[in-house]
């Protein structure tokens, strides 16, 4: 990938704050050696974030390995794939749950669900997204991304 491809999955994918200097020194490293583990990776992230960039609650390198792992995988892609087979798919009354952990993610079924409510396919039941609690979040820590969109079909 090009500096400019990469730092566009980074911005896009990861919605990472320091994507520019992280491309960057991704494309400065690669040139000198290839980057052949997650953990060299991660020490040139490390590097590229400034210090004050390091200490929040999600680690710095999460946004950038998210958002290689997204545009590897196509997820955004499959995922609209998915909820129109789905849609297909389901019976009337029928319901199509689904669970986000992204904000790309959740963007997307909101849109899609919006578009398809207004063709008449289905109907929305969460208005706002279903978040999970304080006791879940306790419990299993992953949950406090997720949120949950449902909707019936026509």
């Amino acid at each position: 990938l090009s500096e400019a491809e990469l730092d566009w999955i980074l911005r896009n994918y990861g919605e990472e704050r320091f994507h520019r200097r992280i491309a960057k020194a991704i494309v400065r490293e690669r040139k000198m050696k290839s980057i052949e583990t997650t953990g060299r990776l991660v020490e040139i992230i490390m590097r590229a974030v400034p210090y004050k960039g390091r200490h929040g609650k999600v680690h710095p390198a999460t946004r950038t390995f998210q958002s290689l792992r997204i545009a590897v995988n196509k997820e955004l892609d499959a995922l609209k794939s998915a909820l129109g087979d789905a849609m297909e798919l389901l019976r009337p009354s029928g319901a199509l749950c689904v669970i986000s952990y992204h904000s790309l993610e959740d963007r997307i079924v909101k849109e899609k669900f919006r578009e398809a409510a207004a063709k008449g396919i289905l109907e929305v039941v969460s208005k706002k997204p279903i978040r999970a609690n304080e006791e879940e979040i306790k419990d299993n820590p992953r949950s406090r991304s997720a949120k949950l969109r449902v909707a019936r079909i026509r």
